[in-house]
Order: C-alpha cells, then structure tokens, then sequence
C-alpha cells in the first residue's frame, strides 16, 4: 500500500485509508482511482499530477 501527495496544496491520498468522502474504501489501491479524478481539497490537481509519497511492503515480504 501507497500513499500519494498533491503538489499543489499537500493534501495526501493514503491507499490504506482510502477517501470515504469520494467513494474510495479503505484499502483501494491508487490504480481504482480515476485518472480524471481531482484533488478533493484543492480542486486544482488531478490524479496524474500526484507524487508518491511512501511506499510500503506487505508484512512477511
């Protein structure tokens, strides 16, 4: 699981969290997301302007 960042207002989008607020699940994965999908907090920003963040492994890998 990943977490991705806006580079224009820094809002973070944490795949194992998920963004209840825009239909996303905790655990959905950043590829779900729509490549039209805009930042929820900015508004300015969409999916393919976003900077991975962090990556982590799964336990036992």
């Amino acid at each position: 699981m990943s977490a991705y960042r806006c580079p224009g207002c820094g809002y973070v989008y944490d795949e194992v969290k998920g963004e209840p607020r825009e239909g996303f699940r905790a655990g959905t994965p950043w590829r779900a997301i729509p490549v039209t999908w805009c930042c929820p907090d900015c508004g300015v920003r969409e999916k393919p302007d976003f900077e991975l963040v962090m990556e982590r492994t799964p336990r036992g890998a």
